[in-house]
């Protein structure tokens, strides 16, 4: 196994112009941005693109940015192609929603989809291509599937010896750790690796640890290099310049899907057909919370929410960003109270909900009527073991 590690500090071809947007003395910029890093490797090379909308570079010109794939294309970048990951290429598919090959109109390059027949590239999707870069925006959550479409870029680099860069990003979540560590027979797209719902690290970080733990299987590595950003640490909150999904509009999306997004995994609206998604959660039988509002079909995010058309009834989260930013953890007192406050609860919870939660014990000891702080119990061992093994794979402070 090869594994490299550019250091954040080198210098960086374009200064300090290309950032993405956060309150901080210093911009941070996004790995992309240290041209240095690749420009030398790829030569007339023939480079393979995992992106989507969030691959982004400000170029500090009034405000101008560029998609990744233009901005490699103006460096002299010969780019073969696209993989795009679930939302598509221009992020403008519904969550879940599968969707086809075609060619880019505004590139002229071939966009494979990793997202609809497929969600690993075949060994002809990479004949020709030297070198793959990885470039998507990720928000630190194990149920945000691009983190499986990374697990399969790897490994599809590792069984055709094609080197993979990453090209790191902030996490906005990566200030905190939390939730059950995920089980095996428990895992799926929403969730493939034995990591808390929440586990704090960079997407250049967590390739780095399905390298280096094996995760790939068949004694699979892949030739890896992560480009890290610079003026960033683990405790910076980082407001994104781009949404990283259609549902995610907003820092307080961002910030509280972690926590609203175990909905997904009950009869209960998380705010999918709200200009609110996962700041909001409701249900008809829900009647003694104290907010209501009525899920529309809301084109370019959520076609078909649950509860569509009828009024919901449970609570507006809004203004509780700082609330978790300063606790430091998941919120599982709303799912509590919203099961407590459901009146059939025998239908509450859907089969997806395991596969979110990455095991069946959050179910059962919901069900059971535990405590919030006999739950946390339960996982903290798992929680911590995972902590000791991430350390092994942490760039930034």
């Amino acid at each position: 196994m090869q594994k490299r590690t550019i250091s954040g500090f080198l210098i960086f071809a374009l200064a300090g112009a290309l950032a993405v947007r956060v309150a901080a003395a210093e911009p941070v910029l996004p790995g992309i941005t240290d041209t240095r890093s690749y420009l030398g490797a790829f030569g007339n090379k023939k480079v393979a693109v995992v992106a989507n909308h969030t691959s982004t570079v400000d170029l500090g010109e009034a405000a101008r940015t560029v998609h990744t794939v233009d901005f490699l294309r103006g460096r002299g970048v010969q780019v073969a192609k696209i993989f795009a990951p679930e939302h598509g290429f221009r992020g403008t598919a519904d969550a879940g929603e599968q969707v086809g090959d075609y060619t880019d109109p505004a590139t002229g390059l071939p966009v494979i989809s990793l997202y609809g027949n497929k969600k690993k590239p075949a060994k002809t999707d990479l004949d020709g291509v030297d070198f793959v870069l990885f470039d998507i925006q990720d928000v630190g959550v194990r149920f945000f599937t691009y983190l499986s479409t990374l697990h399969y870029i790897l490994e599809a680099c590792a069984e055709n010896d094609i080197p993979l860069f990453v090209a790191d990003r902030p996490n906005p979540n990566a200030f905190y750790t939390d939730g059950p560590v995920l089980e095996p027979e428990f895992a799926s797209f929403v969730g493939l690796h034995p990591v808390p719902l929440v586990y704090g690290m960079t997407i250049g970080e967590y390739a780095q640890m399905i390298n280096g733990e094996g995760w790939l299987g068949n004694n699979l590595a892949c030739d890896l290099t992560v480009i890290p950003c610079r003026n960033w640490s683990r405790e910076q909150i980082t407001e994104l310049p781009v949404k990283p999904s259609p549902n995610l509009p907003d820092k307080v999306s961002v910030m509280l899907y972690p926590s609203v997004c175990l909905f997904e995994g009950t009869v209960v609206n998380e705010g999918r057909g709200t200009m609110t998604p996962f700041q909001v959660f409701g249900h008809p039988e829900l009647k003694d919370m104290p907010y209501s509002y009525v899920p529309r079909s809301i084109e370019g995010m959520s076609r078909s929410p649950k509860c569509l058309g009828k009024t919901c009834y449970g609570r507006n989260l809004t203004g509780c960003f700082d609330e978790v930013k300063n606790g430091k953890k998941l919120r599982l007192d709303w799912l509590l109270e919203a099961y407590r406050n459901y009146r059939g609860k025998a239908s509450f919870f859907i089969p997806f909900f395991d596969k979110l939660a990455g095991t069946d014990a959050l179910r059962k000891a919901i069900a059971a009527g535990k405590s919030e702080a006999e739950i946390r119990k339960g996982w903290e061992e798992g929680l911590h073991r995972f902590e000791r093994v991430r350390t092994r794979y942490l760039i930034y402070k």
